[in-house]
């Protein structure tokens, strides 16, 4: 199971952090957004061991992934936030043993949580 935490309204250029609270045995866990009408695009994602960490081209040097293991959680820091980074994010959890931007590898997903930037 999968919930997600800290969406919300914020203007551009402005920081929030999403967070990502998973149980069950999962090896990794990415975060994906999507816009309706849209398909569903790759943000980041992050082995629990740490080891292996994926960005999306579009968010690099922005977003920041990070775990904290004893706690199960996995976190998106966001900064420098644009316009267009409006959607509703979610986070998977993969048995992939590497960071995946493959939205087929992952097998759970949380509901959501809505971002929402303003110029």
């Amino acid at each position: 199971q999968l919930v997600e935490f800290g969406g919300g309204l914020v203007q551009a250029g402005g920081s929030l952090r999403l967070s990502c609270a998973a149980s069950g045995r999962t090896v990794s866990v990415g975060w994906f957004r999507q816009l309706p009408g849209k398909e569903r695009e790759f943000v980041a994602a992050i082995t629990w061991g740490g080891s292996s960490i994926l960005y999306a081209d579009s968010v690099k040097g922005r977003f920041t992934i990070s775990r904290d293991n004893a706690k199960k959680t996995v976190y998106l820091q966001m900064n420098g936030l644009k316009p267009e980074d409006t959607a509703v994010y979610c986070c998977a959890a993969s048995l992939v043993i590497t960071a995946t931007s493959i939205y087929d590898r992952y097998r759970y997903w949380g509901q959501g949580t809505e971002v929402t930037v303003s110029s």
